[in-house]
């Protein structure tokens, strides 16, 4: 049988990048095991019970150790007088999730869940089975250790649009002073601003060390009419050098931050490897979690005063509809009993995607910067660099290309200023610019995609502007598809189900090539890459129909999923959690993460589910002072 040419060119291709790429990683493994004290931090590693160890009773019981779980952990267990057990699926924090630019090989390995959208035929087009990888943290610290660590908070009027839905208390006002309480702003022009807090368990700097082509896109930024700004302070409109969850250079996730400080305390257990496989709901009301660790013979962990489900926005409406509530056709069709009808679990799925290979060339002087203007792999897994991340704590490791600039903007559709309704995020590499031995394999292109598009430019100076449509009119839904519950849920995101989707992404995308074609840009003859993706050639470069076809083919989630048990007022009838993120119609339990959001907030989404979790604390807090009975509310 004849072999594909394009098979024998990757296969020899990807020996040759593989290689050498994976002999670095190993060595820098190596390096920090004997030279890096600090990042390993072995005397801060999280302890994991033995099954053995775990009490038949806790006063709360806190399902998943992600972004959320991992703050609920730390506050709750504030009071001495409670004890608290965090469940985690996965494992502890891996070393290598420390380095911000290794961050795209965390995904399709063991910390993370792997999930797999279902097939499109309007989206995703460009992708492996017509499918988008949806990577979620499955350790410690969850999505937090495997996302781009970029610190965005979202925009004032998406608070002031829950509290207008009918949640009292969650305008912007009552969520500011919670995004304070968690930061540490390291950032010395922002220390002493009134949006930013000092002293929080979670520090947020800029990334210790930044591509030169960053200095282009800022000055670009501002001849197309846009200033430089904090994008988390006052106003959003405008662009940033990122701000990050980070700590000295190195990611910051929640389990860092929150729980390394407090892991001895003796009223906090943390369980790793351990599986929840349902709520138990006795009379109404949740008593407990049956739990299996490592597939062991599964036991009941019982909560004397609430479970906290803090899974994320696909686990945490699965796990609810493994335990008998919400949609009650859907729950009965596996098998489960229904305990409760709750038609909202797993709808309202909100997801941010972004148009992504849109790619500009450009030239890069190497004479006076051996390393260029941008990030190509080859040229940052050097000697060099090895020595400068080890040695001195400095240099390109330090760097995330996803996104060394972002800006928020307005397009034709937007009527609020200060509302933008796209963010571009500008990277300094291209996806040419790995050889494919990330991006490809973390994003799921198809061969045949990259073949045609990005193999004629393997491993020249390029940046992509990637727009982002911030607030998607589509909604999709996480389905149960088993009663086995490791079995994993159907996610359909609907992408591009709204027209009006297509129309606001294809104006990003103007924006952004307007941006190339500032003098800015033109001092290192930018220029856009014009091989289109198969599929897409018989549009004219440029064209609103060829961004389409693009947007269509290159369907680029940002990991943001959302909204999956929605917080409402008690006439939503989708409504999932009230304002105070009680389950309605089932007493002792809440949802406490990113599925709680009615509508997906104006960024990355990191930030604003810790600042639930923070909210979500005091509100338990508040709900046992002094041990008091449990508040009840409508059923």
């Amino acid at each position: 049988m004849a072999l594909n040419p394009f098979t024998v060119l990757w296969a020899s291709r990807m020996a040759m990048s593989y290689v050498p790429c994976v002999s670095f990683i190993m060595l820098l493994r190596v390096a920090i095991l004997f030279f890096r004290p600090d990042i390993e931090d072995i005397h801060h590693r999280m302890p994991d019970r033995r099954i053995t160890e775990i009490r038949d009773k806790y006063d709360f019981v806190v399902i998943g150790g992600g972004s959320a779980g991992s703050v609920m952990a730390n506050r709750l267990s504030e009071n001495s007088n409670w004890t608290v057990l965090l469940i985690e699926a996965g494992m502890d924090e891996p070393v290598l999730s420390e380095i911000p630019l290794l961050y795209p090989s965390l995904q399709r390995t063991s910390i993370d869940w792997q999930y797999k959208t279902e097939p499109s035929q309007s989206s995703c087009l460009g992708f492996t089975g017509n499918q988008s990888s949806w990577p979620r943290g499955k350790v410690i610290g969850g999505s937090s250790v495997l996302n781009a660590m970029l610190y965005v908070r979202g925009n004032q009027r998406d608070y002031d649009a829950w509290r207008d839905a009918g949640n009292e208390g969650w305008g912007y006002k009552d969520v500011l002073p919670y995004f304070m309480k968690s930061q540490d702003m390291r950032i010395p022009e922002l220390m002493n601003s009134k949006y930013h807090g000092k002293g929080g368990y979670l520090s947020v700097e800029h990334f210790r060390s930044h591509s030169p082509i960053v200095d282009s896109f800022l000055e670009a930024a501002k001849e197309v009419g846009y200033d430089e700004v904090d994008i988390n302070g006052q106003s959003q409109t405008g662009f940033t050098r990122s701000q990050g969850t980070l700590r000295d250079g190195l990611r910051c996730s929640t389990a860092k931050a929150f729980l390394r400080p407090i892991k001895d305390r003796p009223n906090l257990h943390i369980i790793l490897h351990t599986h929840v496989l349902k709520i138990e709901i006795e009379n109404g009301s949740a008593t407990g979690v049956l739990i299996s660790k490592m597939g062991s013979i599964p036991i009941l962990v019982r909560a004397k005063k609430e479970v906290v489900l803090s899974a994320g926005a696909i686990n945490s409406p699965h796990l609810l509809m493994l335990s008998g509530i919400g949609p009650a056709d859907k729950i009965r069709k596996v098998g489960i009993k229904i305990t409760k009808h709750i038609p909202g679990v797993g709808q309202n799925l909100q997801d941010h995607i972004a148009m992504g290979g849109v790619t500009y060339l450009f030239d890069s002087p190497n004479e006076s910067n051996p390393l260029g203007l941008g990030v190509v792999l080859p040229r940052v897994f050097s000697y060099d660099s090895f020595v400068q991340f080890v040695r001195d704590n400095v240099g390109p490791l330090f760097r995330i290309p996803l996104g060394e600039v972002m800006g928020f903007v307005n397009t034709r559709y937007n009527n609020d200023f200060d509302w933008p309704d796209v963010q571009l995020f500008m990277a300094t590499a291209g996806d040419n610019d790995d050889g494919g031995l990330l991006n490809k394999r973390g994003v799921g292109i198809s061969d045949e995609y990259y073949e045609q598009v990005f193999e004629p430019i393997l491993y020249q100076d390029a940046f992509t502007i990637a727009p982002l449509l911030l607030r998607p009119y589509s909604r999709g839904y996480i389905d149960i598809t088993s009663s086995d519950p490791y079995a994993a849920p159907k996610i359909v995101p609907n992408y591009f189900s709204d027209p009006r989707d297509v129309r606001t992404i294809v104006e990003g995308a103007k924006i952004g090539y307007a941006i190339s074609q500032t003098v800015a840009m033109s001092k290192i003859n930018t220029t856009i890459h014009n091989i289109p993706p198969p599929g897409c050639e018989g549009y004219a470069l440029l064209s609103d129909e060829y961004w389409e076809c693009q947007a269509r083919h290159y369907t680029m989630t940002i990991y943001h999923p959302v909204g999956t048990c929605k917080m409402g007022p008690v006439d939503d009838e989708y409504a999932v959690v009230d304002e105070r993120l009680r389950v309605r119609g089932i007493k002792c339990l809440r949802v406490v993460d990113a599925s709680i959001m009615p509508t997906i907030v104006n960024g990355n989404t990191n930030a604003p589910t810790i600042m639930i979790a923070e909210k979500a604390s005091d509100m338990i807090k508040q709900d046992w002072a002094g041990h008091r009975k449990y508040l009840s509310h409508s059923i």
